[in-house]
């Protein structure tokens, strides 16, 4: 090619970038759904969504008036995981778990001290298992409170309990166990998609809905070059409100960025390269808003959502489900934002999930090219 014909090509290229992005500025729902969008999102699931529990309310039945019993209960009023309520009787513990009052039922027989004193005293705690995980969650919390009262007792009185294991525990890379340093990581893989693959789906396919690509047929662009210009608005988009979440995430949830800032943009920007392919490919498949709406949502929203690892973990999917999030591009993504977030530059993660997307990037993108092309024969 010669270096008229590349100039002239770059020309082409700029004004039809600048074209789509006046277009894309006069639209207010690209506005919307760039800038305001990320940061409704980041509002929503970081303070409306939660995989902790925190003031857990309890029902506590103490047959035993020790002051060793007095004192367990003590430490679960103590915890910020619990709300305990004293009560009278086990009946009265019952209906208030039945009524849903109350998660969780914390017993002390009249033996209690007795038994403690020997060496083998319980304490029965009955949970509300509606929720298996949030009843798995609260059990392990009361074993923890439990846990650190006898510890404290033993320190205090100098009384040694019959423990055949000790547990010593060491917590990697999320010290504090709060839920939204690994949520809200993985809500920028929703940002991301919904900026470059539903967005994208639905402008570029009311675009062949109005004619207006036909009329681009008739002049000298070439596929390539239609492809790119469509590319750089949205993708100067996507990173924009990339920031703004980011940005949130720091300042709103002080959720850590151990790794290397520049490689998080890089890898953010492979895998909006591969959002926006699929949504050109969509568009470019379907030519209609609705369908292709529909077809962004379930090829690209519902699946970073739901088979990510993004909220639920990808191993404990069957085997036949697992199989399938390999062909997706958000589990990549989600595993470099985690890594990225709350591990650091853990090149072992970072190298081969950005190959993929390198990989997806290309198949994606060469696919919309090529289909154009077949548009315009």
């Amino acid at each position: 090619m010669s270096h008229k014909a590349k100039f002239g090509k770059m020309r082409r290229i700029i004004a039809m970038s600048k074209k789509e992005a006046r277009q894309m500025m006069r639209d207010p729902s690209s506005i919307a759904l760039g800038i305001v969008l990320p940061l409704l999102l980041i509002l929503l699931f970081g303070y409306g969504l939660s995989l902790d529990a925190h003031h857990v309310p309890v029902a506590v039945v103490m047959e035993d008036h020790s002051p060793s019993a007095q004192s367990v209960f003590g430490a679960f009023a103590g915890s910020r995981y619990f709300q305990p309520r004293a009560v009278n009787s086990m009946v009265q513990a019952n209906r208030l778990l039945t009524a849903g009052t109350v998660d969780g039922i914390i017993r002390m027989r009249h033996n209690f001290s007795r038994n403690l004193r020997a060496g083998h005293a319980n304490i029965q705690f009955t949970t509300n298992s509606i929720d298996a995980n949030r009843a798995r969650l609260i059990e392990n919390y009361a074993s923890g409170v439990v846990s650190g009262w006898l510890a404290q007792r033993e320190l205090t009185h100098g009384q040694q309990y019959y423990q055949p294991v000790t547990i010593q525990q060491q917590i990697w890379f999320n010290r504090s166990m709060d839920s939204r340093y690994f949520l809200v990581p993985g809500l920028l893989v929703l940002i991301m998609t919904l900026i470059g693959a539903l967005m994208t789906a639905l402008v570029v396919a009311r675009e062949w809905e109005r004619g207006t690509f036909e009329s681009l047929f008739a002049t000298p662009v070439q596929p390539g070059e239609i492809v790119i210009s469509k590319i750089i608005p949205y993708f100067c988009l996507g990173m924009v409100g990339l920031a703004v979440a980011v940005t949130a995430a720091r300042i709103l949830f002080q959720v850590p960025i151990r790794g290397s800032l520049p490689v998080l943009i890089l890898v953010s920007a492979l895998y909006l390269l591969v959002a926006l392919g699929m949504g050109l490919l969509i568009s470019t498949r379907t030519k209609n808003q609705f369908i292709a709406s529909q077809a962004a949502l379930l090829l690209t929203f519902l699946p970073a959502m739901m088979l990510s690892g993004f909220i639920f973990d990808i191993r404990s999917m069957p085997p036949a489900i697992q199989a399938i999030t390999y062909v997706l591009p958000a589990r990549y993504f989600v595993a470099l934002l985690q890594t990225l977030f709350l591990a650091g530059d853990i090149w072992s993660v970072i190298l081969p999930n950005a190959a993929v997307l390198v990989l997806m990037a290309i198949i994606f993108l060469g696919l919309t090219r090529r289909l154009t092309v077949k548009r315009l024969a």
